[in-house]
């Protein structure tokens, strides 16, 4: 999985699948790492950004050893932050190919057929996320002997555990749930993707995180993601006096109760004099919308990944958040600059109902084992009544 230097013939070419602007910083991270090599697309100056998409093949040029997929979802923050990041992926001389992989019902025929040969021809393929219904049906197609996992945040600590187990493929925040018709129509697939994904004398599988791996697969590699990319590349950031806020989809996700996510956001920001909510690309405007009337906090839609957005600054001297990925990416992204990261543990009665059984001891789990953190105390429902900022 390392540089090829000293072999002979031409460089391995990497095919890689995002979905996430998350996902392809970390594929970016994970190409530093490896030394992979790009090449400049010629004239790509005079080519309006909108416009900057690869030709219908993904055959990469001379040169070139990795080429990205975007597997664009429908989502318009995530679409905005995945143009930026392919642009970033084009500055570093790879290849970027644009799928409207969700654009109405033909459009995943249309996307997979014309992947199927480059699937077929590359020799390793790197995945954001091997939960994704559509990378499962890709990786039964190719032929790669080498697969990498690269971080898709949170997930990717329930990956690696159910990896180990040899369970089936679910996300934590579904777990416990019963499958629906949908799920058991996929789950040939499902476990067709295991199976490619359980390492074997005929495949190489890596892990590349920075989330902690504590059940790590038998014959899986897993390498360390410190964001050196990202700290090559941007800052070291003006740092204010102030405290930032980060934001969570848990709300959307259907983990955490709206209101008492509104009441804890309150209580934090009052406590701590944070002045700014820097807003996930999945929270839903109206909530955004009560948030600000509610706290008076000033909404902010970033237009890349928070790592980015925090490492250029400014940024505030305390990051406040709530169970999340950015509480093990952001100490890494931020090393050396003095910002501290605080974490607020999520109190159980804000919890909805049909939240899977699973979700509280997983978010615990998330700030339990973050390094170079401040843990906060919960905000329980009396403290919120009586109007306590007990985070």
């Amino acid at each position: 999985m390392s540089p090829r230097a000293g072999q002979a013939g031409p460089p391995a070419h990497t095919l890689a699948f995002v979905e996430s602007p998350v996902q392809l910083l970390n594929v970016l991270e994970w190409a530093h790492l490896h030394g992979l090599r790009g090449a400049p697309e010629p004239a790509r100056l005079s080519v309006p950004a909108q416009a900057r998409r690869s030709p219908a093949s993904a055959v990469p040029p001379a040169g070139a050893e990795l080429t990205v997929v975007v597997l664009s979802p429908t989502d318009p923050m995530t679409r905005g932050q995945l143009r930026r990041m392919a642009d970033l992926a084009r500055d570093e001389g790879y290849r970027v190919r644009w799928e409207e992989a969700r654009g109405g019902t033909t459009a995943p025929f249309h996307t997979i057929g014309g992947l199927a040969g480059s699937l077929r021809r590359a020799d390793r393929i790197v995945m954001g996320d091997p939960f994704s219904r559509y990378v499962q049906l890709l990786l039964t197609i190719t032929r790669a002997r080498d697969l990498v996992v690269v971080d898709d945040g949170t997930a990717t600590m329930e990956f690696v555990a159910q990896l180990a187990r040899g369970e089936r493929l679910v996300r934590w925040h579904r777990k416990g749930g019963r499958p629906g018709p949908r799920d058991l129509l996929f789950a040939p697939v499902s476990s067709s993707a295991r199976r490619r994904l359980t390492p074997s004398d005929r495949r190489r599988v890596e892990v590349f995180s920075s989330m902690p791996v504590t059940e790590t697969p038998e014959g899986v590699t897993v390498t360390t993601n410190d964001f050196a990319w990202t700290r090559a590349r941007f800052g070291p950031p003006r740092i204010t006096k102030g405290a930032d806020m980060v934001g969570t989809s848990l709300v959307e996700t259907g983990v955490v109760d709206g209101d008492r996510y509104l009441e804890a956001v309150r209580s934090l920001a009052r406590a701590h004099g944070a002045t700014r909510y820097f807003a996930h690309r999945r929270e839903h405007t109206e909530k955004l919308h009560r948030l600000a009337t509610s706290t008076g906090l000033e909404i902010v839609r970033p237009d890349l990944p928070l790592e980015l957005i925090a490492r250029r600054g400014p940024i505030g001297r305390t990051i406040l958040s709530f169970p999340s990925t950015v509480v093990h990416t952001l100490p890494l992204a931020l090393a050396g600059t003095g910002v501290r990261v605080a974490v607020c543990d999520i109190d159980p009665s804000w919890l909805t109902e049909n939240a899977s059984p699973r979700a509280q001891g997983f978010l615990s789990g998330v700030t339990g084992t973050a390094k170079d953190v401040h843990r906060l105390a919960a905000v329980g429902l009396a403290q919120l009544s009586a109007g306590s900022a007990g985070c």
